[in-house]
């Protein structure tokens, strides 16, 4: 009888203070699987850019564990990091008189030593014409547009074949149909992803589970259709969420009202 293989990612009563005192995040705790693809959401300020950076060991948790593949991420050597796992920061800016080719291979580093120079030919030229890059590869990063920059730190990322891909806001940029593709594909890689997402109406589409943090808490965590309720949506965000019929399908949407619809806004 095989043994059950361990969760791809685990956190278990994690909590982060800063230095100035600050609790930023407090009792997370959750399970995932080989595969599965998480969707973090939460107002601004709520605490998801600290469970991404403690996920990603920019941050030491202040207390509780983070396990990657049952392994301590505390106990991980950088390079076993960077083998593992890859984040996609909203920050990233990159030298733009490198080629996107280039920039792309950089994502190759942490595992250059562990095959031949036309494997890593062969992967790269995979990973840029999965996410639509491969006939700008000799463009230098200055030329490209927001959309093809956003594409192209994914493309990195990818790059690294990590284990646990983190994504911060990996839509910024994209347009409603390049936002789709981008998704799906992000979905259909059969590793593990996190990723903080602010357009709620996506999560369905792509997201196995999703958790919402509120005030420094992960106030809800489990499968999508369990966790992103027309009430859960109004308690944490204060708006409607609607689930829509459109054929066979239950379409999500968001009621975004005044509060105060006669309150008119002045320019002294």
């Amino acid at each position: 009888m095989s043994a059950t293989p361990p969760p791809a990612l685990k956190l278990y009563g994690v909590g982060y203070q800063a230095p100035s005192g600050a609790v930023l995040l407090r009792d997370a705790e959750l399970r995932l699987s080989h595969g599965a693809t998480l969707a973090i959401a939460g107002p601004n300020g709520a605490g998801k850019s600290t469970l991404m950076a403690l996920l990603a060991g920019i941050l030491t948790p202040t207390e509780g564990t983070i396990e990657i593949g049952g392994l301590p991420l505390a106990s991980l050597s950088g390079q076993d990091r960077a083998r593992r796992i890859a984040l996609v920061s909203q920050h990233a800016n990159p030298d733009g008189r490198l080629t996107l080719r280039d920039y792309v291979g950089l994502g190759q580093l942490p595992i250059w030593a562990e095959h031949g120079p036309d494997v890593h030919r062969a992967a790269l030229d995979h990973v840029l014409d999965l996410t639509q890059l491969l006939t700008k590869a000799a463009h230098p990063m200055a030329r490209l547009s927001g959309g093809e920059c956003q594409r192209a730190h994914i493309a990195r990322a990818l790059a690294q074949r990590p284990e646990l891909l983190l994504l911060d806001e990996p839509t910024n940029h994209l347009d409603p149909d390049a936002k789709g593709r981008m998704l799906s594909l992000v979905a259909s890689l059969g590793i593990t992803v996190v990723m903080v997402v602010h357009d709620l109406v996506l999560i369905p589409e792509f997201a196995s589970h999703t958790a919402l943090v509120q005030d420094g808490r992960l106030t809800a965590f489990g499968p999508t259709k369990d966790v992103l309720t027309p009430k859960a949506v109004s308690t944490t965000f204060g708006v409607d969420y609607l689930l829509l019929a459109h054929g066979d399908r239950k379409v999500p949407a968001l009621d975004i009202r005044r509060t105060d619809p006669s309150r008119k806004a002045t320019i002294s």
